[in-house]
């Protein structure tokens, strides 16, 4: 019997648990540790920012899906890896703190012959003074509650308009290194849509703020695609909507203190700049979750397998080197830890290798630049991966080869909503193979026959049925694993 624990019940924690069960017999025990009692679909936040959706719309409860598949489940948070075990235990074990009211603050340890690492983000508000809803200057739809007060602060907003006033409202990312920018791409036209259709849109001036030096670069150095015949780029696709729907974009910019009533933000040339608003949604940047590590004698480790950052370092190349000289092979393709093959880290919970847009810096030496995006459907098709190759060792043995899905050979599709309607929603709708592009294959970084963009109501459409799809994905109803990541 193999016990496998999954740390994380996100896309790929859950995704991961899921197949586990479906493809391993009974007597082997698969658990999920997660600080959350709920599954939330993300992507969907957005429209729950602006009123469309309920937080219910967009979560249901994990206990009785796991109940149902037979899956142990802990509401708890990870807390230290022993992956060499120690004097009390023989196998690796992992120490977990309960989240469950009922249990709250008890501590556990958890043996396990396998151990997923999909514990996703800390959210870090703290990176820039006043950011985040905590400070109380700012909102956020990173999470289902988060997007409810989002919801409830821009209603506000919107009815002092319908009284005449006007109001500043400012969407993107609040530090220079957040990722991302697709959530606060989709989350401007989203409000943008609303305010229109509240007949308010010219009491507005409707900010973007971002770390992006370009417009449509999203943390994957922008695309290039084919558009009626002639090559463009994901910069000139985007600047297009931002003038149709008059949004104001402001590039190249690191949020450093945050009020009440201003923004203030450093840009690329080094200048420093007040912005006052009425009502702002920026995101926060990611670290790792406050996961540590101990060798079989208590001494600290977690050096070995975390990244300053707190992400978990996998089958990467990790050597410091100049961005020019980056490679898409140094990107991993198992996610198995390093020096324990019998630990992987998905999702956003493994440290990438190196930025994908260009690292850039502004002349005091604030980095300005977005990380790399790890959500989504790359974060289900790893969790699936990890999956299959624990299932084909402890079928086969230990020593069975991994199954393998880079960055660098996965494509991605991205449908960002830019306002929710059945005949006026729209939305802009991109595809891109590879995610991680490799620029000695092809001049454009990507196969151009398989990256495109595209807006309008069809992938409106698009969104929203796979906003269902993935609702019903995740609680494992009749046919869930035919519902490709």
């Amino acid at each position: 019997m193999a016990d496998i624990v999954i740390l994380g019940a996100g896309i790929s924690g859950h995704t991961a648990a899921l197949h586990l069960r479906r493809m391993l017999e009974k007597e082997h025990r698969v658990v999920v540790v997660s600080p959350n009692s709920k599954w939330n679909w993300i992507p969907s936040n957005i429209w729950v920012g602006v009123g469309k959706m309920t937080a219910k719309d967009v979560t249901f409860k994990l206990a009785p899906i796991y109940k149902r598949k037979g899956i142990e489940f802990h509401q708890a948070a990870g807390r230290v890896i022993h992956p060499q075990g120690d004097n009390s235990h023989s196998r690796p074990f992992v120490e977990i703190e309960y989240t469950d009211p009922k249990r709250k603050g008890e501590v556990a340890q958890l043996e396990y012959d396998y151990l997923i690492n999909a514990t996703g983000p800390r959210l870090n508000f703290g990176a820039t003074p006043g950011l985040g809803p905590d400070a109380g200057n700012t909102y956020s739809v990173c999470s289902a509650e988060h997007a409810v007060e989002c919801s409830a602060e821009l209603e506000k907003v919107i009815k002092e308009m319908k009284g005449g006033a006007k109001r500043t409202l400012v969407v993107g990312m609040g530090s220079g290194v957040c990722t991302c920018e697709g959530a606060a791409f989709e989350y401007t036209f989203n409000v943008e849509h609303q305010l229109r259709e509240a007949g308010v849109r010219d009491n507005a001036e409707l900010v973007y703020l971002t770390n992006e030096k370009q417009l449509g670069d999203f943390g994957v150095d922008g695309m290039k695609f084919v558009e009626s015949g002639f090559e463009t780029s994901s910069e000139l696709w985007a600047s297009s909507l931002f003038r149709e729907r008059k949004v104001k974009p402001i590039l190249g910019a690191a949020c450093t203190e945050i009020t009440k009533d201003v923004i203030r933000y450093e840009t690329l040339d080094g200048t420093h700049h007040e912005l006052p608003y009425d009502f702002a949604m920026l995101l926060p940047p990611f670290t790792g979750q406050p996961l540590t590590a101990v060798d079989k004698d208590g001494n600290d480790m977690t050096a070995d397998i975390f990244a300053p950052s707190g992400f978990m370092k996998v089958d990467a190349n990790y050597t410091p080197k100049p961005y020019e000289e980056w490679r898409a092979e140094d990107w991993p393709n198992t996610y198995e830890c390093v020096g324990y093959p019998n630990i992987f880290a998905v999702g956003i919970a493994f440290a990438p290798p190196h930025a994908i847009s260009k690292p850039r810096q502004s002349p005091s030496g604030r980095m300005i630049a977005p990380a790399p995006p790890r959500t989504g459907m790359p974060s289900g098709v790893m969790g699936k991966t990890a999956a299959k190759t624990i299932a084909k060792r402890i079928k086969e043995g230990p020593n069975a080869a991994a199954e393998r899905a880079s960055l660098a050979n996965l494509g991605a599709a991205c449908v960002a909503s830019t306002g929710l309607g059945a005949l006026k929603g729209s939305a802009a709708s991109m595809t891109m193979m590879p995610v991680v592009p490799d620029y000695t294959r092809t001049p454009t970084g990507r196969n151009i026959k398989q990256t495109n963009g595209r807006i309008g109501l069809g992938g409106h459409w698009v969104k929203y049925m796979l906003h269902l799809l993935f609702i019903y994905k995740a609680k494992a109803l009749p046919g869930w694993q035919l519902i490709p990541e």
